[in-house]
């Protein structure tokens, strides 16, 4: 069974009351937008030539591990363009006529964002290629021998899309988008500010020592800090009075079982497969899904980028394998070393 990980990178759809906090704390803007600086500046440059010549800005592919902000920079480009958005995933998007509906409704300069762009079907990608290249829209009326094919003209609108995975974009979809972005995991100190951004948000004294703290522990996303931040005000206001200080801190998230590097306990079970199973690697992703009780894509969509990130694992061609470091911060000895000293 699947653990419920409190630095689940994922978005918590179940929770309503979560999601409109969630949205007040994002960012509006570029100038209250923390990171990520080469990707603000080069959709700044095109933001601004595109208001210049008064047309909408090209369309744009965002990519990269979930949780670092890919729909809040979808946000805050059409604010700045001054645009209305609609959003939208592709899994919703289940026909062609839903597409269809979606973009009939657009007005010019509007921008359509799609997140798990990479999911949307096949049939659906097709109808998409000539709205995003031409304006156009292409529809079939009828079915058989009567059938005929209309074209209407869309307004000129631009689309977003985001996605973990390219490599399951179909070319002549990627291809057509003007921009592409990949966003990089954060750093601690951009973490930090963003921490005391959303303690302001939320009204929360925060010391500086705990935010560098909780910043350490966030996996380098801002959703997972947010998340952290959140769960600490709660343990701080219930067992403290309300001001978040390195002790109280530290406290919540040994409850919360996450560890300095910002492991928890589904991260550890992981690693320790691996090295307990299978002598640190290689082992195959299939093999660790049946050992974990995890999907494939939940490993390597949620797992695997930050604990690749920070060094703790590898991928080979043979499978995945720990390192050295994992084994010095889980406490364990690596099977040569043993080895070694049983010789002796």
């Amino acid at each position: 069974m699947a653990v419920e990980r409190i630095v689940n990178t994922a978005a918590d759809d179940d929770d309503q009351q979560e999601q409109e906090l969630e949205v007040t704390l994002r960012p509006h803007d570029f100038a209250n937008y923390i990171g990520q600086e080469r990707i603000k500046q080069n959709l700044k440059l095109a933001i601004d030539a595109a208001k210049k010549r008064g047309e909408p800005v090209d369309h744009i592919l965002l990519y990269g591990p979930p949780g670092l902000g890919k729909t809040t920079l979808a946000s805050v480009v059409a604010n700045e363009m001054g645009a209305q958005i609609r959003i939208t995933s592709g899994p919703a998007i289940e026909r062609a006529g839903d597409l269809a509906s979606l973009l009939t409704n657009l007005q010019d300069g509007d921008i359509l964002f799609i997140d798990e762009i990479h999911r949307l079907h096949r049939t659906v990608e097709e109808v998409l290629y000539s709205a995003m290249e031409d304006f156009k829209l292409d529809i079939m009326l009828g079915k058989g021998p009567s059938a005929r094919s209309l074209r209407l003209d869309l307004p000129k609108f631009t689309l977003i899309g985001a996605t973990t995975r390219t490599g399951n974009l179909a070319a002549p979809l990627r291809d057509r988008f003007g921009m592409i972005h990949r966003l990089e995991f954060y750093k601690p100190e951009e973490i930090h500010r963003i921490i005391e951004r959303a303690a302001g948000i939320l009204k929360v004294k925060i010391a500086r020592a705990a935010a560098e703290e909780l910043s350490k522990r966030s996996r380098l996303t801002p959703r997972i800090a947010n998340r952290l931040l959140k769960r600490v005000r709660d343990y701080a206001d219930v067992n403290g009075d309300g001001i978040i200080d390195t002790t109280i801190s530290q406290q919540a998230l040994k409850l919360l079982e996450v560890d300095e590097l910002g492991l928890d306990p589904a991260d550890r079970m992981l690693l320790l497969a691996i090295i307990d199973n299978y002598h640190g690697g290689p082992v195959g992703v299939e093999t660790l899904a049946a050992l974990t009780a995890e999907e494939r894509s939940t490993i390597e969509d949620f797992y695997e980028p930050y604990l690749m990130q920070i060094g703790l694992l590898e991928r080979t061609p043979r499978g995945r394998k720990v390192t050295l470091k994992t084994y010095r911060h889980l406490g364990r000895q690596p099977r040569v070393q043993s080895d070694q000293a049983n010789l002796v």
